[in-house]
């Protein structure tokens, strides 16, 4: 023991050298090891940086491989928008359901879908429903769904001429709300487009929050996801597919939309910045919304729902539609 209270003093006193009976391991081991990192700078503190309250669960962050999707990315939730996207055979993989759900009928014919499908069905508790679906209004269902597979453009046009449709399509600038894209997504269905066209960067992409807003239109209206924007649309123009770019300084007004029969692409961009220069560039003809209200500008969505009407009606008068 007193072996042990001197070496136990020599170390507080801060001795330098071999202490008895150490043969300098311990201080061999304790060498570069340097000073003691700053709270944000260890994983497992509660103050880690970039920490979303996951500190010491083990789990991962950032976007590498292993890294954990967001909370409620792969979740269509609500009883409406689970009945659609059954009815609509969208892909999914399992339905979860709350424990001891007061079921309605469309909660009976979601469990008779699922069931015809033969979808596996889990069951979860309240808290655990707010977590996966990201504490959406989920009404005691979920339904989770693979990740989205992409068309490829030339296979929106070919939609069109199985059809014997002159093509009419959709590309989305700077469109970043998940609720523009399903809006989109229901206009496009109700007025005949043939697709939608997405740039990787910068923009919405195919979310269950896309699913829910779009319900059964986005089993109907193919998408199709870009690299370069401005580079499909000029490819779409070699292919003898007119550009019209929407904004609220149009060459020519909705109502005034010659080109409107012809095959075309319609480029929408996002509320308050409007088109990109260069798709505005790109653009065949620069295309507006009358409007005699007060509104300088309309969302997104609405905007292009007005046109793919005006254009929808163009074609119908002209047989095309």
């Amino acid at each position: 023991m007193a072996g042990n209270s001197a070496r136990r003093g020599a170390v507080r006193k801060g001795k330098k050298g071999a202490t008895v009976g150490s043969g300098g391991v311990r201080r061999r081991a304790l060498e570069g090891r340097g000073p003691t990192p700053k709270a944000q700078d260890r994983p497992a503190h509660k103050a880690y940086k970039g920490s979303s309250g996951a500190a010491g669960t083990g789990q991962r962050r950032g976007g590498g491989k292993g890294a954990r999707k967001a909370p409620g990315s792969d979740q269509v939730a609500g009883r409406n928008a689970v009945l659609e996207a059954l009815q609509e055979d969208v892909p999914a993989t399992q339905l979860t359901v709350m424990v001891r759900l007061d079921a309605d009928e469309r909660v009976r014919e979601i469990m008779r879908l699922a069931s015809s499908r033969g979808l596996p069905v889990a069951e979860a508790s309240r808290t655990d429903l707010d977590r996966i679906t990201d504490h959406s209004v989920h009404q005691g269902v979920a339904l989770t769904i693979p990740p989205y597979e992409y068309a490829e453009v030339d296979e929106l046009l070919d939609i069109a001429t199985d059809r014997f449709e002159p093509p009419l399509l959709v590309a989305l600038d700077g469109i970043t709300d998940p609720r523009n894209l399903g809006a989109i997504l229901r206009s496009a269905d109700a007025f005949g487009a043939h697709g939608v066209i997405l740039p990787e960067r910068r923009s919405v992409s195919m979310t269950a929050s896309v699913w829910k807003v779009a319900a059964g239109a986005a089993g109907r209206v193919r998408v199709a996801q870009v690299t370069n924007l401005n580079r499909t649309l000029t490819a779409l123009k070699e292919k003898g597919v007119f550009v019209l770019g929407l904004d609220a300084e149009g060459d020519v007004t909705t109502r005034g939309l010659e080109l409107g029969t012809q095959p075309a692409a319609l480029v929408v961009g996002a509320e308050g910045k409007g088109l990109s220069r260069l798709a505005r560039e790109i653009s065949d003809q620069v295309v507006s919304i009358p409007m005699g209200g007060r509104a300088e500008s309309l969302n997104a969505s609405v905007a292009a729902a007005i046109a793919l009407y005006e254009i929808s009606g163009v074609r119908e008068s002209q047989g095309l539609g």
